[in-house]
């Protein structure tokens, strides 16, 4: 069977960090185009182009599109990956859908629930494959979460906590007006894969209250840190959580308890870090792999996995994180675009993250709880 044609939408550090490593190493998949607005540099003799500048230098033999009406009438794309700003996603989207082809949405999907709902209607329509980047669900170490709750480790779950913190990233110098732009925010930047996994495991909530923050000394209503606690018709409580002001080598990234054991794992996933510091591409040995110190830690009440030892009445011991990572997202788009399987990452999911994005601004700016709705 043929490859499948691949067409990407930017240029930017999306494009380059987060999905060429990965789409490459993947052997169903070819690169075939991409649209970049900005036109290629001419060969000045007897210097070299700088890489990573423009798609034309990285990729020579690859078509190159300046324009969305020359990139979407190209008959051979079968598979549209956006990895442009949130307020272009949705336009973007609907182009690519009316054009025929299935598409890749990088996070966030879109800045409003009513711009999602219109893109997946558009997708069902015209009978394409729509999905969002949610990478961050093929994290090796939300991997050992999912198999520690979907094996009832933890018995029933009554409190969880997500946290994706980012020592004041570079992202937040372009969150700095004095009021709230769409899909702007930390919120959308790093809560849209923390609530993703949220979602993933615990499904729609009844209720969202959140506070949003401004921790660098400006006057803006972009926060840098959020505290996002979703209520359901249970006990349960889930907290989302992202701060700037983090001044920690391996930071809290899952805590969740339940009746019978709890999990707690600190440091992130360490796939990107490896392809920009240490040049590595997924196949290398050793790639997606966290050293073993970094593994989640599951305490219970009785033995329920191999390595469990007691200690202080209850067995403790390592998870090891999962080892497919980003590669496989794309691995099951193609089994999905072949017919195969069923894709895990519904976009109606990440429609309902945007919604709980929404009602947590709404709760933050009126200090209460909003029914999710």
């Amino acid at each position: 069977m043929s490859r499948i044609k691949v067409g990407i939408i930017g240029y930017g550090g999306s494009a380059k960090v987060y999905h060429l490593p990965f789409i490459l190493s993947v052997p169903e998949l070819e690169l075939h185009a991409f649209l970049q607005r900005s036109e290629a540099p001419p060969p000045t003799p007897g210097s070299d182009v700088p890489r990573g500048q423009h798609c034309t230098v990285d990729f020579p033999d690859v078509r190159h599109y300046r324009t969305a009406e020359t990139f979407f009438t190209d008959e051979e794309i079968e598979l549209v990956v956006i990895c442009t700003g949130p307020a272009t996603h949705a336009e973007l989207a609907l182009q690519a859908i009316n054009a025929g082809k299935n598409v890749v949405v990088e996070k966030p999907f879109t800045c409003t629930s009513a711009e999602a709902d219109e893109v997946i209607q558009a997708a069902t329509r015209k009978g394409v494959i729509l999905t969002v980047y949610q990478n961050r669900r093929y994290d090796s170490d939300f991997l050992a979460l999912q198999d520690v709750v979907g094996r009832g480790h933890l018995g029933t779950i009554s409190e969880a906590e997500f946290h994706h913190d980012l020592p004041f990233p570079a992202m937040l110098t372009k969150m700095t007006s004095p009021e709230r732009r769409p899909g702007i925010g930390m919120a959308y930047t790093a809560g849209s894969h923390s609530i993703d996994q949220a979602l993933a495991l615990f499904g729609r909530p009844r209720g969202v209250t959140a506070f949003y923050r401004s921790l660098r000394g400006i006057q803006s209503d972009e926060e840098d840190s959020f505290t996002i606690t979703l209520s359901y018709d249970t006990p349960l409580l889930v907290h989302i959580k992202t701060n700037a002001q983090t001044m920690m080598d391996r930071p809290l990234t899952y805590f969740v308890r339940g009746s019978a054991g709890a999990f707690v794992k600190f440091g992130g996933d360490v796939q990107i870090k490896q392809i920009r510091e240490k040049g590595m591409a997924p196949g290398d040995e050793g790639f997606g792999e966290e050293p073993e110190d970094m593994w989640g830690e599951l305490t219970t009440v009785e033995r329920v996995r191999e390595g469990q030892v007691g200690r202080g009445g209850f067995w403790v011991g390592k998870v090891p994180s999962g080892k497919d990572g980003y590669r496989k997202y794309y691995r099951d788009l193609v089994e999905t675009l072949r017919g195969r399987k069923k894709f895990a990452i519904d976009p109606a999911l990440s429609r309902d993250g945007i919604r709980v994005i929404e009602l947590a601004t709404q709760s933050a700016k009126e200090g209460r709880t909003v029914r999710f709705a």
